[in-house]
């Protein structure tokens, strides 16, 4: 179970601590990529952000970085942003905090980022007291709904579409198991948002919690 928009009350609650929008005074929309990147996937999703001028940032697993680490530069040259999802993948709520803490220094190691996003959004209280003090911990207005196979792509770009506005941080996934779903969304969406006057942006370096 998950949901498409993330809940007024709980933005509002943690948004001092939380990236979860960004400005809504200017068109534009800030897409992100969470669990890659992997070859059979991430170019892809690159080839079609170049097509539209667009630009994205990418929440990178560091195991991923370590197999693949030429993604991680085409990534960085094409001028995108890079930000740390971890190096396993952990679920904060179900390891450890020292555990945790190591696996997000491991991957930054290789990522070298201080925007951080908790895998599946999930975080125990005190990791974000904790995580906050070295990174901009980044979570979405908009989950895509791309990994659930459950789900059409037609579907997934209707989610995006409904409920993305000025300021939106979208969620997409860059693996291969949300390939299908993703690819269409995302084209969609470049193709719907930039008639109507959007730019596509990367996450900026100093950032105005709103």
């Amino acid at each position: 179970m998950y949901l498409v928009k993330s809940p007024f009350i709980l933005t509002e609650f943690s948004k001092k601590s939380i990236l979860w929008k960004l400005p809504k005074n200017e068109k534009r929309i800030y897409l992100t990529f969470d669990d890659g990147p992997v070859p059979e996937v991430t170019p892809e999703v690159l080839d079609l952000l170049k097509a539209y001028n667009a630009k994205a940032t990418f929440f990178m697993v560091g195991e991923n970085v370590s197999r693949y680490p030429n993604l991680l530069e085409r990534v960085l040259d094409e001028g995108h942003r890079v930000g740390n999802h971890t190096y396993n993948h952990l679920n904060g709520t179900k390891n450890g905090d020292t555990a945790y803490y190591r696996n997000i220094v491991l991957a930054n190691q290789l990522i070298k980022s201080t925007l951080f996003r908790p895998p599946y959004g999930r975080i125990r209280p005190r990791q974000i007291q904790e995580i906050k003090k070295k990174y901009q911990i980044v979570l979405w207005s908009v989950l895509s709904g791309d990994f659930d196979v459950n789900i059409s792509p037609e579907i997934c770009l209707k989610n995006v579409i409904k409920h993305s506005k000025s300021g939106s941080i979208i969620v997409f996934h860059d693996s291969i198991k949300a390939k299908e779903r993703m690819i269409y969304a995302l084209k969609g969406t470049l193709d719907y948002f930039s008639k109507l006057g959007f730019e596509f942006l990367a996450i900026p370096q100093n950032i105005k919690h709103v």
